[in-house]
């Protein structure tokens, strides 16, 4: 699994955080939400360090990642998080993981 995260998007988390000592935000399933990419599901996040991480990537001084627990929500597919200037958010997508 890969992990992408615009500069963008990383600044956008980096201020909605207030990312100041913590230097990670972890990508989780979490219950409930809209727009996941299992019906009754939506993407978590939260700052803190990891524990035993599956996938990460660096952007902005921010390690992103994703704990092996919550490999299941990604099987098959890749995590992409860019910036979506209109409604000045990120934007969640996720691609198929090429084999």
């Amino acid at each position: 699994m890969d992990i992408t995260v615009s500069e963008q998007a990383a600044k956008w988390y980096k201020e909605e955080l207030d990312l100041q000592n913590e230097k990670n935000v972890r990508f989780f399933p979490r219950y409930g939400g809209v727009g996941g990419r299992i019906a009754g599901f939506s993407l978590g996040i939260k700052a803190e360090a990891p524990e035993n991480e599956i996938a990460s990537t660096s952007v902005e001084g921010i390690r992103f990642f994703i704990e092996e627990s919550d490999d299941w929500y990604f099987e098959g597919a890749n995590l992409s998080v860019s910036y979506d200037d209109t409604k000045q958010e990120p934007k969640i997508e996720y691609p198929e993981k090429s084999e």
